[in-house]
């Protein structure tokens, strides 16, 4: 049983038919699951949440696959949607205020942007997205995917955080393998003592630990065992700034440093 997961395309069409591209040269999957983050920033929001669409109604629409491709809400979809978001803590000097502003004017410019590009089929779609994925494979334990922790989409499961620190996100759930994005940075450990394996599967479309690559992941259960492979695979990074610029997009240079350099 083969499950391909991505996250985080961050409407960079480009990059996401790399990773599909590269899901196909692998021989597909049985089940493909999004782990959200689909539209906002991007220079084509709509395309990669109609891409998604399409791909879950395909499947639901045939009784064999009924199911088989699966999409949750990360937290820029919930931005897009409802328009909240969490605050942070007031600025205490001029210069911290002034670097507030800074930090939020490509968010709420981008979220703008994104949500009067989405018609609306594809936003219903994200708002009606639920927050987690659970399923136990044959033969293998609970398997939970989520964008940032389990029912947080702006939870921080970081690669450097302490075995007790991570293990304590997922207190509350049942399971051996846990799956998420919204980090947009890979990586695989497991938590001894806690029974869990965690993976984060990193960012399609802007990549914090690899910019210019897509990442996702293919995640193979077999007689008991799983083998994750995370892919990298680079994609044109000039053709989606060449896009950008073509669509008006509202603050190319901006997108050029997240998708060359990275955060």
């Amino acid at each position: 049983m083969r499950v391909a997961m991505f996250s985080d395309i961050h409407g960079n069409w480009t990059a996401f038919e790399t990773a599909l591209a590269d899901l196909a040269v692998l021989g597909g999957a049985d089940q493909i699951w999004f782990l959200g983050d689909y539209a906002a920033f991007g220079p084509r929001p709509a395309e990669c949440v109609a891409k998604i669409l399409a791909m879950v109604a395909e499947a639901d629409a045939d009784e064999a696959r009924k199911g088989t491709v699966r999409a949750i809400s990360g937290n820029t979809d919930r931005y897009l949607v409802t328009g909240a978001r969490r605050g942070g803590p007031p600025a205490t000097d001029a210069e911290t205020l002034a670097g507030a502003i800074a930090m939020l004017r490509p968010l709420f410019d981008g979220l703008m942007w994104g949500t009067e590009r989405l018609p609306f089929p594809e936003y219903d779609f994200l708002a009606k997205l639920p927050g987690e994925i659970g399923w136990r494979p044959p033969g293998f334990g609970p398997v939970l995917a989520y964008h940032g922790t389990p029912g947080d989409d702006e939870g921080m499961l970081t690669p450097d955080m302490t075995d007790a620190t991570a293990a304590d996100t997922l207190l509350d759930r049942e399971g051996v393998l846990g799956v998420g994005g919204h980090i947009h940075i890979q990586f695989d450990r497991l938590l001894p003592g806690y029974g869990w394996r965690i993976v984060n599967i990193g960012s399609v479309g802007m990549s914090f630990d690899r910019p210019g690559y897509a990442q996702w992941g293919l995640f193979t259960f077999a007689d008991g065992a799983l083998t994750v492979n995370l892919r990298a695979v680079p994609y044109d990074v000039d053709a989606v700034l060449a896009d950008a610029r073509a669509a008006g997009h509202f603050a190319p240079d901006w997108l050029e440093h997240r998708l060359r350099v990275g955060r």
